[in-house]
């Protein structure tokens, strides 16, 4: 797995060199290009701003999916301008990287319960029936349990198979995240983070993976990105939120879930929120760079570019482009605490945004 994230990212480092030794600026100078990678739950969003800003400004901006935990390695390895990723560093792994890192969301996202089951237009799972799907103790789609539930559903006598993420996953995260908060079973036995020790089921690489995966396996349920879902018109379920109620992803259910209280430093888990309207597994997806730009020869002018993107990605132009590939733009409190630590980054002591 590491050999295949090296050569995805050698891919990405490689065109950003090839396409930057050939663009000039306005006055002549050879323009300044950004390199980062990580994360594929954003990666739609990511792929339409980021050419945006590109066709904007000439400033080449290149992202390798590679997963939250590539993109974090990435960013402690020094190879990238930023990395991206699902879930925030804790401050031991905030200890381990070779200086101080900030955190900046740009969007929010829905991992949604996907899942492949011809003739069933509709699915209402609660956090006891996800728990016991996940972990292997039903089985099958005509389980008594999930009748109950789905009592207008004709379920087949079809086995399920759960597809989960192979590599380390923001989404993973997220989900894993939710689901320690729902079911003290899951807590104990699996437990939170990017890449878990799974009861039953079958891995796939990326978002990507896990949605073709599902689209091409009938019986199959699994967690993806809610626009791979989307794009690809995968079947979601309705999954039952803190208030009982049963929610689909939309714009609208993804947002309530972050009405809530933002940390300064934005690092906080969405998900399972009190919000009675509120899809319950939402996330933020961040940015991650050091606070100080001025490392290993980096030059101020990189540093500039760098912080002057990442302004723009969380103002208003970008902010209204998420909803376009179905993700929800950032709440104002959230885009007011990313200026003001953008603010707070420097090069050599000195502010590059005002």
């Amino acid at each position: 797995m590491k050999v295949i994230v090296s050569f995805v990212l050698a891919l990405v480092l490689f065109s950003a060199c090839q396409n930057s030794s050939k663009k000039t600026n306005d006055s002549g100078n050879e323009s300044v290009s950004l390199t980062a990678a990580g994360a594929t739950f954003p990666l739609p969003y990511y792929n339409l701003v980021f050419k945006n800003y590109t066709k904007a400004t000439d400033v080449l901006v290149t992202y390798g999916g590679i997963g939250s935990g590539g993109g974090i390695r990435s960013l402690k390895d020094k190879v990238v301008d930023f990395g991206a990723t699902d879930a925030y560093l804790e401050d031991g792994k905030l200890g381990e990287m070779p200086g101080e890192v900030v955190h900046i969301p740009t969007c929010i996202g829905a991992v949604v319960i996907a899942y492949n089951l011809p003739g069933v237009d509709e699915l209402k799972l609660s956090d006891q029936l996800l728990e016991k799907i996940f972990m292997g103790e039903i089985t099958n789609w005509n389980d008594p349990a999930l009748k109950a539930n789905n009592p207008d559903v004709n379920f087949p006598n079809l086995e399920i198979t759960f597809v989960h993420r192979s590599d380390g996953s923001g989404t993973t995260h997220i989900f894993s995240d939710y689901m320690s908060k729902v079911s003290q079973k899951w807590a104990d036995a699996v437990g939170t983070g990017k890449s878990l020790k799974w009861p039953v089921g079958m891995g796939a690489k990326g978002n990507p993976g896990v949605a073709g995966t599902i689209s091409q396996t009938e019986g199959s349920i699994g967690y993806i990105g809610s626009e791979f879902a989307f794009a690809q018109k995968i079947q979601t379920a309705k999954v039952q939120n803190s208030s009982g109620a049963y929610i689909l992803p939309s714009i609208e259910s993804i947002s309530a879930a972050a009405q809530g209280e933002i940390p300064a430093d934005t690092r906080v888990m969405l998900t399972n929120s009190s919000d009675p309207a509120s899809y319950p597994i939402s996330g933020f997806t961040w940015i991650i760079l050091y606070k100080d730009q001025s490392y290993d020869g980096r030059s101020k002018a990189q540093a500039q570019a760098t912080v002057e993107f990442l302004d723009w990605l969380v103002g208003e132009e970008a902010q209204g482009q998420a909803a376009r590939v179905n993700y929800a733009p950032l709440p104002q409190a959230a885009v007011q605490k990313a200026k003001a630590i953008l603010r707070g980054v420097t090069y050599g002591g000195e502010t590059l945004l005002k």
